[in-house]
């Protein structure tokens, strides 16, 4: 064995000693690396993700700040869609630049726009106002009203006019007023085809068999469009012009009479005379003398009657209103006309309770009479070959303040075509008739208020025939404050 020694330096050991540290520490790194590699990603990952939660955050931040306003505007606009005009946006002009700008705006907008609400729902309360005030004035006027438009179709009708026409409005809106009421077609063309504002003219309606004579007017809305519409007005005037004939019939009914009864008396007085002094005397022909004397004698009764349907039409007598049971007047002139015409069934209904009323028993005693026995002549008038019983229904009774008296027959009726002229002096449909007795009756009713309608008998509706005059009249004084129907008739 050899043993060689030799002197080291101390550092050399030491950096010998360092070098396997350091060997080992590498070793032991190696085998760490995975863990640290795996630690160091870790790391990574965690401060990437900070750093993009932070990026996020700051986005959002400067997103939300940027879009507050915008969404104040959306959120604004919202409520200003549901109604709310009040809203306000708040804004802030230094911070927000150009969108404090555009809220200002909304918010002058806002303004404006509840501004001009207000006025519209004021001039909407005024226009509403104005039209309730208009309906009802036009569902209070007694002229009828109709608004059509350029093609001639209803748009509107008042009360009025449905009761002149004979159609409710609901039925006649947006038909054209010529098919409702052919009568209006001359004045609806010449209203359409020219350009003046007014036009009228008076045209005869006949409604529910009875025959009225209007006024009528067509009137241009003011409108600068081409197609305006109209405005009809509808006067009734059919006792206008029934008065004013029937005052100028009385007129000359009192002329003739007065020109006619002054030398009726010596006429009958010298034709007696005739006869006392020269009837023994004449051997000759007597027959003819006496035939001759009592032609005269008979004829000039015949014009002293006539002339005093004259006199009586001319000057009636002026009512003495009393109080009196109206039943008890009809109930006796039904038994007299019973006794008269035996051969006809006149009954009558509501004469077993009193009907109070005041009237002047003599006027309308005279007047249900002259009724009942035109409806025995129209009876009368019936071929003998018609099967059925000729038969009168008479009724009275009282509605509020109006008394009514109705007289059905079943004879020849009342013609369609101008049937209200009846009431006028001397229009008559029958071959011995005066034509004074309607008129007689009109006018007794209208001493007392009320009037006359002629009226085809319920019984035509089934295919039957006949007529019904309907008198009515205030079951009070005219001069006393009494309740009546706007129509101041009962209803058909």
């Amino acid at each position: 064995m050899l043993f060689v020694a030799r002197p080291v330096d101390p550092r050399a050991n030491s950096y010998m000693r360092l070098v396997e540290q350091g060997s080992e520490e590498y070793n032991a790194l190696t085998l760490r690396r995975p863990r640290i590699q795996a630690t160091f990603a870790l790391l990574y990952v965690l401060l990437s993700l900070s750093l993009l939660l932070a990026a996020i955050w700051l986005g959002l931040a400067f997103a939300n700040r940027l879009v507050a306003p915008i969404r104040r505007l959306i959120t604004a606009a919202d409520q200003v869609s549901q109604g709310d005009l009040y809203v306000q946006v708040p804004i802030s002009r230094k911070q927000e630049g150009d969108l404090g700008a555009l809220g200002e705006t909304f918010n002058k907008m806002t303004a404006e726009l509840r501004t001009q609400r207000n006025k519209l729902v004021e001039a909407a309360e005024q226009m509403d106002s104005r039209r309730r005030f208009t309906e009802a004035m036009l569902a209070g006027v007694s002229a009828g009203v109709i608004g059509i438009d350029f093609s001639g179709c209803v748009t509107l009708m008042n009360r009025s006019a449905e009761r002149l026409i004979g159609e409710p409005e609901e039925t006649l809106l947006g038909r054209p007023l010529r098919e409702a009421a052919p009568e209006f077609a001359p004045l609806i063309d010449a209203a359409l085809g020219r350009s003046q504002r007014l036009v009228q003219g008076q045209i005869t309606i006949l409604r529910g068999g009875r025959e009225r004579n209007l006024n009528v007017r067509f009137t241009t809305e003011t409108s600068a469009a081409d197609e305006h519409g109209y405005v009809v007005t509808l006067d009734d005037i059919t006792e206008l012009v029934s008065a004013q004939r029937t005052s100028a019939w009385a007129d000359v009914a009192r002329r003739i009479a007065h020109e006619i009864k002054n030398p009726l008396t010596p006429i009958q007085l010298s034709a007696e005379r005739i006869r006392r002094k020269y009837g023994k005397v004449i051997v000759e022909e007597r027959d003819i003398f006496d035939q001759c004397t009592d032609t005269i004698i008979r004829q000039v009764d015949d014009i002293k009657r006539m002339v005093d349907e004259f006199s009586s039409f001319a000057r009636m007598p002026k009512p003495t209103i009393e109080e009196e049971n109206l039943a008890e007047i009809v109930k006796q002139g039904v038994f007299m006309m019973r006794v008269g015409y035996p051969d006809i069934v006149i009954e009558a209904t509501g004469v077993d309770k009193p009907v109070a009323a005041r009237f002047d028993r003599r006027l309308i005693s005279q007047a249900v009479t002259n009724i009942v026995k035109n409806a025995t002549e129209s009876v009368a008038a019936v071929p003998e070959n018609t099967p059925g019983v000729g038969r009168i229904d008479v009724s009275v009774r009282r509605e509020g303040d109006i008394a009514v008296i109705e007289v059905v027959d079943n004879g020849t009726g009342l013609p369609t075509e101008n049937r209200q002229r009846l009431l006028e002096p001397y229009m008559t449909t029958r071959e011995k008739g005066t034509g004074l007795g309607l008129a007689i009756v009109g006018k007794i009713m209208e001493e007392h208020g009320g009037g006359v309608e002629l009226l085809d008998s319920p019984a035509v509706a089934d295919g039957g025939r006949g007529a019904m005059v309907r008198l009515w009249f205030l079951a009070r004084s005219p001069t006393e404050t009494a309740v009546v129907p706007a129509d101041a008739q009962p209803a058909a």
